[in-house]
């Protein structure tokens, strides 16, 4: 068995996850990188190792196949003979409502986006209280658990679920020192956040940017280090209190109440 800290990422070919991944590599841990696209990992993994000088474990996989999280906590344990942090990154979802969604889509979003990170909790645990490590599991909700859209139900409905299972899995594995904390990033520049379009399949999602933006104290999106940034401190002694909440990583959003446009047609001069 290492030495070292060793992180498992899922998501980790991109956008959040990849600089989670980077984020943890800089700070000399082992680093096992879980996405579904093989490519986006070896390249991830090749610019990690080359500019942190550490080592990566590349594992590629479909989390809506229960066979492969089996596999990744198995090959963790194998390559490295151990887990101090597990972040719950990924996500698989689509642009629809309600009225339009099927169910093979609905049971494909939960499988990705709770179930997934549900059993890897269950087995990343185990391998902590085997081992009497003090772990930290850290699940990526989304400021939209609380601030809906219409357009995607699935992907809501995991993430309000999200919250509530960190919330039970701290409870459950606090009295062995293992935290369980939930991140809720709001408008964050990835490539996800690129993939809205109009009924005639325009792509109106710098429109969307600029309007939730103008619904932001900070008046932007995020970036993916920004929330890297929190993950590894919740990670940290420095966070060693903090278990079983949210942490939202929004720029002010969620508790404002009219975008900034609205607010100069009533107070200019304030605004």
């Amino acid at each position: 068995m290492t030495n070292k800290k060793v992180v498992i990422v899922t998501g980790a070919g991109g956008g959040i996850g990849g600089a989670i991944a980077e984020r943890f590599a800089k700070e000399e841990f082992l680093v096992v990188l879980a996405d579904i696209n093989e490519d986006h990992l070896q390249e991830k993994k090749a610019f990690i190792e080359k500019k942190y000088g550490t080592q990566c474990f590349s594992c590629p996989g479909d989390l809506s196949d229960s066979e492969y999280i089996n596999r990744l906590i198995e090959e963790t344990i194998r390559q490295w003979g151990r887990i101090d942090v597990l972040v719950n990154n990924a996500v698989w979802r689509t642009i629809e409502t309600m009225r339009t969604i099927d169910i093979q889509t609905w049971e494909k979003t939960l499988r990705i986006c709770l179930t997934a990170p549900a059993f890897l909790s269950q087995k990343a645990a185990a391998q902590m209280e085997k081992m009497s490590i003090p772990g930290v599991i850290i699940n990526l909700s989304s400021v939209m658990s609380k601030r809906a859209g219409g357009n995607s139900p699935a992907y809501i409905a995991c993430k309000g679920a999200l919250e509530s299972l960190t919330y039970e899995l701290a409870v459950l594995y606090g009295p062995k020192g293992i935290r369980v904390v939930s991140v809720n990033p709001g408008n964050i520049e990835t490539e996800l956040s690129n993939d809205y379009t109009d009924e005639t399949g325009n792509n109106i999602s710098d429109k969307l940017k600029k309007h939730v933006s103008d619904l932001t104290p900070l008046q932007r999106g995020g970036r993916p280090e920004e929330i890297a940034n929190v993950c590894y401190w919740l990670s940290s002694d420095q966070a060693s209190y903090i278990t079983g909440t949210s942490v939202l990583v929004d720029g002010g959003l969620q508790h404002n109440f009219n975008a900034y446009s609205i607010k100069k047609l009533n107070l200019n001069k304030e605004f």
